[in-house]
């Protein structure tokens, strides 16, 4: 990585392959989104390297996590995947580990008999305790530098991608298929 004449970070190789890739030259949307997705990886490989390191996947992980901040009755396999935004059978995959490793439970819905909820035990709990210092220290280590206010404005950021992103979805979602092309 180097800095621009604004003293920002850019990787020279990205911004020379992005611009074989634009017909107009203009590379910066292009760029930001692979920083975000060097930034995500980057993130990612540090969560994983914590939890691989404990037996985990980064998916099983995130479940743990949502378990443990979900109330007593505990969450869905759907409410669980929306949350996470993946599919009910990939949830279905990760909640098979963690119960054969003891971190989670299914149990039958209170109010719903034909339901199934699945709630962290204590041996999750445990876990996640002994998972969070070293995690909040990574993620000190990996913000570094950063100030509260440019947290915030990041957080802010990548939320406003994930809002746009799915608008787009919903949009191709609702939207009548194109009959210009079939014609």
């Amino acid at each position: 990585m180097t800095r621009d004449d604004a003293g920002l970070l850019y990787d020279p190789g990205v911004r020379a392959a992005m611009g074989t890739f634009t017909s107009d030259g203009d590379t910066l949307a292009l760029e930001a989104a692979a920083a975000v997705r060097s930034a995500s990886q980057a993130v990612d490989r540090l969560r994983s390297q914590g939890a691989a390191g404990r037996g985990l996947s980064a998916g099983a992980l995130d479940v743990l996590v949502r378990l443990g901040a979900a109330a007593d009755e505990g969450l869905s396999i759907g409410e669980l995947a929306r949350a996470g935004g993946v599919s009910s059978r990939n949830i279905t995959g990760l909640v098979d580990t963690l119960e054969r490793g003891h971190l989670v439970k299914r149990v039958q819905d209170r109010h719903d008999r034909r339901s199934v909820r699945v709630r962290i035990t204590p041996s999750g709990r445990d876990w996640l305790e002994s998972f969070r210092q070293p995690t909040q220290r990574a993620m000190s280590a990996v913000f570094q530098g950063f100030t509260p206010a440019e947290l915030d404005q990041f957080r802010h950021l990548c939320l406003r991608l994930v809002e746009n992103q799915q608008r787009i979805e919903h949009y191709l979602r609702t939207s009548p298929p194109d009959q210009s092309a079939s014609s």
